[in-house]
């Protein structure tokens, strides 16, 4: 009964905004308000903030719980294409929320969960324009672990555009290496502020309160139009980190 009763502000919030097209501002200090796609919720302290932790669900019987994806490919270890073919997708999707064009703000923070694989980055972003499928989607993510590689080709490859199905990261750096990709200095288990604004079929990543955006977008892949959903994004072998996420319609 105490747990109905908090969800009662939240729901009532996102009834209002989605009615008024008004901003809808979640503290995820609960799991009140999304609904989890292939994805565990617990409300934890992280870093001395109240926050939403987002785990995988696991993947059944004889699938990998922890599959991250080939960043470069080795000796043993699956294709880009391989590793992509066996990806569940880990969304936390906004109730209500109906968007297509607007500002996504939150704080979130990633790290490779135990057991991740060599690819393993912390994986951690936002999706928008989700589809009824919850297959269909433009995100945007960051790869806390390359902020400070000692290595500038994973430095440079920090944050990263996706539009899925088709659009996945390594067949957007085969087509056109380095347009959906680009540097910013973060890392991992580390609380990083990003804001996304969309615009028809133009988006904009920016970090930490920067003034530039960290990675520019001119042409969204669903197209100028599209309407959906919008979600907390994780890669499976992430243990990720959500706080006080505001999402202003335009």
């Amino acid at each position: 009964m105490k747990s109905l009763l908090r969800s009662v502000p939240v729901l009532c919030a996102l009834l209002s905004a989605a009615l008024l097209g008004a901003p809808t501002a979640l503290p995820l200090t609960t799991p009140a308000g999304l609904t989890f796609i292939n994805t565990r919720a617990e409300t934890v302290t992280f870093q001395g903030r109240a926050a939403l932790r987002l785990t995988a669900t696991p993947a059944g019987p004889g699938a990998p719980t922890v599959a991250a994806p080939a960043a470069t490919k080795t000796k043993g270890a699956p294709s880009p294409a391989a590793a992509e073919a066996g990806r569940r997708d880990h969304l936390a999707l906004v109730d209500g929320v109906d968007f297509t064009d607007g500002t996504i703000e939150v704080d979130l923070a990633g790290e490779p969960g135990p057991g991740a694989a060599g690819g393993a980055r912390g994986f951690v972003g936002v999706a928008f324009r989700v589809q009824p499928d919850r297959r269909t989607y433009d995100c945007f993510y960051v790869r806390p672990t390359n902020g400070r590689a000692d290595d500038q080709e994973r430095r440079n490859r920090t944050t990263q555009y996706i539009s899925h199905p088709e659009h996945t990261w390594y067949a957007l750096r085969e087509k056109t290496p380095g347009r959906y990709e680009s540097y910013v200095d973060i890392t991992p288990a580390t609380w990083i502020r990003v804001r996304i604004e969309v615009d028809g079929a133009k988006a904009r990543l920016f970090v930490n309160g920067a003034e530039q955006p960290t990675l520019l977008v001119n042409d969204v892949k669903t197209g100028a139009g599209t309407r959906g959903g919008v979600a907390l994004w994780f890669e499976g072998s992430t243990i990720a980190h959500f706080a006080n996420l505001k999402i202003t319609p335009r």
